[in-house]
């Protein structure tokens, strides 16, 4: 833990080379530690997840959050940007991965890297962190409550998604995947079908579901908030990021 950190916004090299905005948190000690992507989830690049990012840099890392609706509407408020990007499909995948990838190099790239890079996501963005972990050489992945990691969207869903079964043969890193067994989407089916496909391909991962907590049960600002399921879940961050990256 350290009680003295910095935080600001950033650029960085995203997609195709584009500069985008980011938000990085840097803890003043120690001297040598793991780098931590954060993506925020589709309500946006907003105030929760800043305090996210801040709360990786209170525990040791350096981390950083991209702004995955810059392109769309640079400077606009969190709610109207998720807004715009929504309104045409969401953030592709591939972009997404091109972004990442920017992301993990900028971390690894500063002075106190120890060269390790874990991702994290939320809602659309625990997806996104297992898309990432499939596509890039990463440390560890984990998954909060993604939506259509397996499972098919369904019709008038207003993000241009698909499932990743096909890709999750060529997952990279370790994976923590956090879960309510209320939420539907993901459902626990759909998390038990997760849990068969990188069994059957030998790839490391752990898996920690909640009773009494759905979607959305680390926000702390939202009614589907749970502190006991929250609580745990930043524990099981807290040791698969320390065995994983350092710290």
């Amino acid at each position: 833990m350290s009680d003295s950190l910095s935080a600001e916004s950033v650029r960085i090299t995203g997609h195709d080379g584009e500069e985008i905005e980011a938000y990085l948190a840097r803890p003043s000690h120690p001297p040598s530690r793991g780098g931590v992507v954060v993506i925020h989830h589709m309500p946006g690049y907003d105030r929760g997840t800043k305090e996210i990012v801040r709360r990786f840099g209170e525990l040791g890392y350096d981390a950083v959050c991209p702004n995955l609706y810059w392109r769309e509407a640079p400077g606009a408020d969190p709610a109207d940007a998720a807004a715009t990007a929504r309104a045409g499909g969401g953030v592709p995948d591939e972009r997404l991965v091109g972004d990442v990838g920017g992301a993990a190099g900028y971390l690894r790239s500063l002075p106190s890297s120890n060269g390790k890079v874990g991702v994290i996501g939320y809602c659309s963005g625990g997806r996104q962190s297992v898309l990432a972990a499939c596509n890039l050489d990463l440390d560890a992945a984990v998954d909060c409550y993604g939506a259509f990691v397996t499972g098919t969207p369904p019709e008038g869903f207003p993000l241009q998604v698909t499932n990743l079964v096909e890709q999750l043969p060529s997952l990279r890193a370790p994976l923590l995947g956090l879960f309510g067994n209320e939420d539907s989407h993901p459902s626990p089916e759909q998390v038990d079908e997760l849990d068969r496909i990188l069994t059957e391909h030998g790839k490391p991962h752990e898996f920690h579901r909640y009773d009494d907590a759905g979607h959305a049960f680390f926000a702390t600002d939202r009614p589907s908030y749970r502190v006991a399921a929250a609580n745990d879940g930043w524990e099981r961050i807290v040791e698969f990021y320390g065995k994983y990256l350092g710290g």
